[in-house]
């Protein structure tokens, strides 16, 4: 049998076709693993409750509560669409950013 480029490229794909990741899987796993990161996904979704029952976002409405100083007890939550709190470049990854 003769290998070709194209036969091998043919077997790599559907190598990878196999082979998907879970990535929500994978998230789980690591928020329950660490300590730290557990209790700051519980806080989001406590302030995400709170917003519920005081009625400013429903399930399925396509928004999120956005936190604007970063995550902090008692910090003040702004409800804003999905596509915009995700869509925000974070600081760190501006261009001449410089962490001091």
């Amino acid at each position: 049998m003769i290998l070709t480029k194209a036969k091998i490229l043919e077997f790599i794909e559907q190598e990878l076709e196999e082979i998907e990741r879970d990535y929500k899987k994978e998230a789980e796993r690591l928020r329950q693993t660490d300590p730290k990161a557990r209790e700051k996904h519980a806080a989001r979704n406590r302030d995400r409750r709170k917003a519920e029952k005081e009625g400013r976002v429903k399930k399925g409405d396509g928004k999120d509560v956005h936190h604007p100083n970063g995550y902090s007890k008692g910090s003040k939550t702004v409800v804003e669409p999905a596509e915009k709190n995700r869509g925000r470049k974070e600081k760190s990854r501006k261009k001449g950013y410089n962490k001091k």
